[in-house]
């Protein structure tokens, strides 16, 4: 299928199938894309967790409003951001570009600085906001990943995010859950979804030209 064909095949799957798991080889790629993925200024303020074990998969399930797809998936991923932008994440970052091209330039620094002056002046609710945005910006390559992969994916914002980062102890890492994406294959049989149409507004209702 051409990329189009794929996203046109994909929905966000309700019933998953509980004993077909994906191989791990198709998690890689969709991992490794979501890595690949853009973000503001080249930061990366955000993670992801992949969770497998089963146990902590029905803890977050039970504060997920019992969505079946987080237990019947065989991997969760969680998206998680930067509860802010510290010094030490921005240079942390600046200095690993410096490290892997091996040279530094005046321009690159000034703007290192410049940063780092507006990010700390910024309230912390204001930059994790800022940082969330950039998850979704992985959520969406995700996404197209495992159509690629022809792994269903399904995002998820129905969660209590709180109890979410105290399962995985991510206010101990600086982070906050954002996003949930269960991958696993679709039980078109069970699935209320998997026989109906996609629907999207048509191009003419969705898209200005500016020429």
């Amino acid at each position: 299928m051409t990329l189009i064909e794929k996203l046109q095949w994909r929905y966000a799957t309700k019933k998953m199938h509980p004993t077909q798991a994906v191989p791990e080889e198709k998690v890689e790629r969709i991992l490794e894309a979501t890595r690949l993925a853009a973000t503001s200024s080249g930061l990366q303020p955000y993670e992801l967790i992949v969770v497998k074990n089963a146990a902590i998969r029905e803890k977050i399930k039970a504060i997920a409003n019992g969505q079946s797809q987080i237990t019947d998936g065989s991997h969760l991923l969680v998206f998680a951001a930067w509860d802010n932008y510290t010094a030490e994440r921005i240079n942390m970052m600046f200095d690993l570009t410096n490290s892997e091209r091996n040279f530094t330039n005046e321009g690159w620094e000034n703007y290192r600085k410049m940063l780092l002056k507006a990010y700390s002046a910024r309230d912390a609710e204001v930059n994790f906001n800022h940082a969330a945005r950039q998850a979704y910006i992985g959520v969406g390559t995700a996404l197209i990943a495992a159509a690629e992969e022809a792994v269903d994916a399904t995002p998820m914002e129905g969660f209590d995010p709180k109890a979410l980062d105290d399962i995985l102890g991510l206010k101990e890492r600086g982070l906050r859950s954002v996003v949930l994406m269960p991958l696993g294959y679709r039980d078109a049989a069970n699935d209320w979804l998997a026989p109906l149409k996609k629907i999207r507004r048509t191009t003419m209702n969705f898209v200005t030209r500016i020429d």
